[in-house]
């Protein structure tokens, strides 16, 4: 288990606010992963670092569930303490986001992670059902004395500093009132989602950046923009439009992990990586290393098997592709070689996000791939789940250098390997 903190550290700590926090413990991160339930575990963790995030947020977890001893099992899960991976060295800088409706049970849950993070983020912003039924998340935008209670005896109880992601009301002025409450209660940095409680499902539509710019004209603390980030481009935007000190991505992070590099740095980015590196592609990765080891793997879709012939090939409207297949081998590695145990149903999750275009193609594929350790029949090891799931990215992969050297051979064109991606409306390659 990591070490704790020292009396003497922790006082300094306790000093620690606002922009200090963002700048001496955070590192004034711009690029940053959000808390996902489910899909911001350990491994998706050390892969989004790899390619470009500085910040990144635990799932959100139930701050009554890891506070009683009863739910052990729970609170392995939720943040394993065992094993001194989850906060450790390499899992920084992190921010540990809980749920929670009661004052008292909020700080118990938060004492028990003060030592293996650097900041404790309450949500205030789910604003799903089971949010609603448990009352917690956006569905306590209502009571803002209990708002105010839960942020503040964490700001005053806690040796590191209290943060809070909340979501927009229909008016500025309400917004801007809501965040400045925020403030006085003593949370050190606010992540305004610029969408309503509302604006979910088939009724998400775009989030109002205009919203967050008046929320960071209004406070004296760091905020982070979130909402509306599909491309790299989206986050320059969005830095210019809200004038925040950071953006916060999910979705588009889930599907592209190097949505933070865009498309000329992750050329160099990339390329660099495969010059430095001289390990064999089967290599398992050191899970606390900082770059891949799978060297000679493909890294971009169109690129030469052949190291000495690898090149970087763009589509026409600018942008570089590392293969979906090599990120998903290389975050299966990370799963296989970190003591902590990672959900199933998370890997599977991950899996079915990053092949997507493929899977969207290779229909036989995606059933395989759904029907991974699902059967009751057969009792398979976790390292036999993860070998099958290799397996399953290996055949993406040879059906994918199929159609690479159908495009040199000039048998179709580069542009047919990218489809339009309905659901999302977004361009996407097939691997």
């Amino acid at each position: 288990m990591c070490e704790a903190l020292s009396d003497e550290h922790r006082t300094k700590r306790r000093k620690i606010t606002g922009h200090d926090l963002y700048k001496d413990i955070l590192g004034s991160p711009k690029f940053i992963v959000a808390p996902m339930v489910e899909q911001s575990e350990l491994p998706w963790r050390i892969l989004s670092r790899r390619y470009g995030a500085q910040l990144v947020y635990t799932p959100m977890i139930g701050a009554r569930m890891f506070s009683e001893e009863k739910h052990k099992n729970y609170k392995d899960q939720a943040f394993n303490l065992i094993h001194g991976e989850e906060g450790g060295p390499h899992d920084r800088p992190l921010i540990v986001q809980f749920s929670a409706n009661d004052p008292e049970t909020l700080l118990r849950a938060a004492k028990l992670v003060e030592n293996h993070c650097d900041a404790v983020d309450i949500n205030f912003g789910c604003p799903q059902d089971i949010a609603r039924r448990g009352h917690y998340g956006s569905f306590l935008q209502d009571d803002w004395d209990l708002i105010y209670k839960l942020i503040n005896i964490l700001h005053e109880n806690l040796s590191i500093p209290v943060t809070a992601k909340f979501r927009v009301f229909s008016t500025i002025e309400k917004t801007v009132e809501y965040a400045k409450m925020m403030e006085r209660a003593g949370a050190q940095i606010l992540t305004c989602h610029g969408r309503t409680r509302d604006q979910r499902g088939h009724n998400t539509g775009l989030a109002d950046w205009d919203k967050i710019k008046a929320v960071k004209e209004a406070v004296s603390v760091p905020v982070f923009a979130n909402g509306n980030i599909l491309f790299h481009e989206d986050i320059v935007r969005c830095l210019d439009v809200t004038g925040a000190d950071a953006v916060m991505s999910a979705e588009a992070n889930l599907y592209n992990p190097t949505v933070f590099l865009g498309a000329s740095k992750l050329s160099s980015f990339s390329s660099s990586k495969l010059e430095s590196t001289t390990s064999s592609s089967d290599q398992i990765l050191d899970p606390l290393s900082t770059r891949s080891t799978r060297s000679r793997d493909e890294f971009f879709v169109f690129s030469s098997r052949d190291p000495d012939e690898n090149q970087d090939i763009h589509h026409k409207d600018g942008g570089a592709y590392l293969s979906a297949s090599s990120l998903a081998h290389e975050y299966l590695d990370i799963v296989r070689a970190l003591k902590t145990q990672t959900s199933g149903s998370a890997v599977k999750g991950h899996l079915f996000k990053l092949l997507r275009p493929t899977l969207g193609v290779h229909t036989d594929l995606r059933e395989r791939l759904g029907k991974v350790g699902s059967s009751k029949k057969e009792k398979k090891t976790w390292d036999d789940v993860l070998r099958e799931y290799d397996e399953i990215i290996d055949e993406i992969e040879r059906r994918s250098i199929d159609e690479i050297n159908k495009v040199r051979e000039g048998k179709i064109k580069l542009d047919d390997l990218v489809r339009k991606d309905e659901l999302e409306f977004m361009y996407i390659s097939i691997d």
